[in-house]
């Protein structure tokens, strides 16, 4: 498609369109509105004929766009990009028309903002998926990528009514959940609350509307207050010789029913619907009017923040207060400068918005760069498309603690963080060699959850790992990406290594000892599986997996060498000495020692499974999935076992049994006593969990409890 010329047959509706964007980016240079004007017409042919829902000429909506970008005071390749989103999507127009004619910069940004409607998915959710992490990638290349996406969405959120009200309430909630948090997470705050506000309206119209209606009478009412308020403030920043612009604000509806919600209140209840925002020249200028107000209305005890010392992880700062008014009226005051206000609103987009606050937006952009180097770890670590946008959603809602390092640096953290959490954000190996954490000074488990101001020491050593479990408490997706992508690794290399012991073992029960597994008969058994994709290793896995038995590759190979047998096939024995990786464990149900007759069960995805042979869950489990299994000699290995022992109820009982246990060399890692049953008064019932090394131990543990008068039986679980 060739470029048009500069200017289009626009209709009265479109022109109107056209005019307020170029009216709102009157910033722009002559020869950037030219080039605006060159990607207006582009545009307005390539949308020539459609139309929207509503019937609206198409070109209307990303005009529109634009113009939400020009509010923010996009540059021009943004604006050209705003203009041009779906160009790429939604007509003929190709990314190499594009770039041909406005680089290849623009060509990036649309394609980026393009979702992926040609291919093939299995669901509407793998479909979103794999859209939302083709616009996140491309956003980590280009921020500008998200903020157009944005404005996008907040056009269409403001135009849903003409959508179906099933569909409208699917956009809004994707939008609540996805789109309204990235707008907050990158500093875009207007856009962040009336995007919940449009969501709010399309999810739930009857609240928000009775919601409405009450905020317009509390308006009316409250209307004398906010004066005497803002003239207070005003007086008594006026006698500090502090130059200041006071702005009055309402909170946004959908925080009110936030609030609403989570304390059960009506909103008669809800006193602090209205908040200050004070703008002064200099930070040592927020910190004198924050005195100042301090001196005229008493502040609430526990409702003061400083996010200028400490920035939220959007870049956001400013001072919070809350202060007793008028009538014993809750007022929330946000004290900040010129500069931070402009970060405020605009987020990364304050580069376009205020250019001569360079320390503060290149703070901001320092935040919102090192999230996107975390979404691209994010990126590496996840399996699929769905497993990253899960990743994603976890890491975007904002609550967050501020935590110390030793050095006395601050991290922010999201609420509900735990040490582990910390780790990771420190360094991803410091994370993987975790094995203890000091919480101000005192050891604390790493499931503690920490509170802003805790000083947190991480304890390393170079022979640890992550352990699973951590997954059960840990909350920032960092960390989470990081254990899941570690113990992922570590499973196919386990895997591997216990399929090919299988594989030898099932192999020299069928091939000659001077016929080894040769190179040329790997490649043999994968031309003959036919799956170019496939390696050995793959082979080697999916045996250890359990998802391809050790025997039946071991026969395909043998007849690939040329040997020609009958009648059943057996396996040497599985040796085992309890110090076995993650594809080989003990079973729970019946916790076998050494000194026990075994058997292996190989289990698809958990690998081996080892029971004592007369274990019900072996007795039926499919002969073909069992193998042989045997101890080897074990020195300094210790196993679980649980005793139930029944015994008379006499004084110092436990203690002559905890005494008999450990004469005999054993551990004892806890006691439960069940609970009592009817009928049983006088009788005693404990279950010792224990730690000990083989059968013949365990055999001189119940002798030693049998010799107890009071004992009357022993149960090994």
């Amino acid at each position: 498609m060739r470029a048009p010329q500069p200017t289009a047959p626009y209709d009265p509706l479109t022109a109107e369109a056209r005019n307020l964007l170029f009216r709102t980016a009157s910033y722009l240079n002559g020869k950037e509105q030219e080039q605006l004007e060159k990607a207006c017409a582009f545009a307005f042919h390539a949308h020539d004929g459609q139309t929207r829902k509503s019937g609206e000429p198409y070109i209307t909506h990303p005009l529109a766009v634009a113009t939400q970008l020009a509010v923010w005071h996009m540059d021009i390749q943004g604006l050209c990009a705003g203009v041009m989103h779906d160009v790429l999507e939604d007509t003929g127009v190709t990314k190499l028309e594009m770039a041909a004619e406005f680089g290849e910069t623009i060509a990036e940004m649309v394609d980026g903002l393009s979702k992926l409607e040609k291919l093939e998915y299995n669901s509407q959710a793998e479909h979103q998926a794999e859209s939302f992490r083709k616009l996140i990638l491309a956003m980590t290349k280009d921020v500008r990528v998200i903020v157009v996406k944005l404005a996008d969405r907040l056009h269409n959120m403001r135009t849903l009514g003409s959508m179906r009200p099933e569909k409208r309430r699917r956009i809004a909630q994707e939008t609540l959940e996805i789109y309204a948090q990235i707008a907050n997470r990158i500093g875009l705050n207007n856009a962040y609350q009336e995007l919940q506000d449009l969501s709010f309206q399309n999810l739930h119209p009857r609240r928000y509307e009775t919601l409405q209606k009450a905020m317009k009478a509390s308006r009316r009412n409250r209307r004398d207050v906010v004066g005497k308020v803002l003239r207070a403030f005003s007086v008594r920043l006026v006698d500090a010789n502090i130059e200041a612009k006071i702005k009055g604000r309402e909170k946004n509806l959908y925080s009110i029913h936030q609030k609403m919600q989570a304390k059960n209140l009506r909103f008669a209840d809800v006193m602090d619907i209205y908040g200050f925002r004070v703008i002064v020249n200099s930070i040592p200028a927020c910190y004198a009017a924050l005195g100042a107000l301090h001196s005229l209305y008493q502040p609430k005890p526990g409702r003061f923040k400083d996010y200028i010392a400490i920035p939220k992880s959007n870049g956001y700062q400013s001072l919070h207060t809350t202060l007793v008014g008028p009538y014993g009226l809750p007022i929330e005051v946000q004290i900040r400068t010129w500069e931070m206000d402009a970060v405020a609103e605009g987020g990364v987009a304050g580069h376009w918005i205020y250019k001569s606050g360079e320390s503060t937006v290149d703070q901001a952009t320092l935040h919102t760069n090192r999230w996107l180097k975390n979404i691209l770890d994010l990126q590496a670590g996840s399996a699929n498309a769905m497993e990253f946008f899960e990743a994603v959603k976890v890491d975007l809602f904002p609550n967050e603690v501020y935590i110390l390092t030793p050095k006395g640096k601050i991290l922010a953290l999201p609420k509900g963080a735990t040490p582990i959490d910390f780790a990771y954000a420190v360094h991803t190996d410091v994370g993987h060699r975790t094995v203890a954490a000091r919480i101000n000074n005192t050891m604390m488990p790493l499931r503690t959850k920490l509170k802003t101001g805790d000083s947190v020491e991480i304890i390393t050593s170079e022979q640890a790992k992550p352990n699973p479990a951590w997954l059960n408490f840990a909350v920032s997706s960092r960390a989470r990406s990081a254990i899941r992508n570690y113990i992922k690794n570590m499973n196919r290399k386990d895997a591997v290594t216990l399929g090919e012991n299988l594989l030898q073992k099932a192999l020299s029960s069928l091939l000659p000892q001077n016929i080894l597994l040769s190179d040329g008969l790997k490649e043999k058994y994968l031309e003959d599986l036919n799956n170019k994709q496939t390696t050995f290793e793959d082979v080697l896995y999916n045996v250890g997996m359990g998802h391809t038995l050790p025997v039946t590759v071991a026969m395909h190979i043998a007849e690939l060498a040329g040997e020609h047998f009958g009648g059943e096939v057996r396996l040497s024995p599985i040796k085992i000495n309890g110090a076995e990786t993650g594809r080989v464990h003990l079973a729970q149900c019946c916790q076998p020692l050494p000194g026990d007759a075994i058997r292996a069960l190989l289990i698809k995805d958990q690998g081996l499974v080892i029971h004592r042979d007369t274990c019900p869950n072996m007795l039926k489990a499919d002969p073909d999935q069992q193998l042989d299994a045997d101890w080897e000699s074990i020195t300094d290995q210790s196993f679980r076992t649980t005793l139930v022992v029944g015994s008379r109820d006499t004084r110092g009982l436990l203690a002559s049994m905890a005494q008999a246990i450990s004469s005999s060399g054993a551990d004892i890692e806890s006691v439960e006593t069940p609970q009592k049953q009817p009928g049983t008064e006088g009788f005693i019932e404990f279950k010792f969990f224990l730690k000990v090394k083989n059968t013949e131990q365990l055999n001189d543990i119940i002798r030693a409890l049998h010799a107890i008068p009071q004992v009357q039986r022993i149960v090994r679980v």
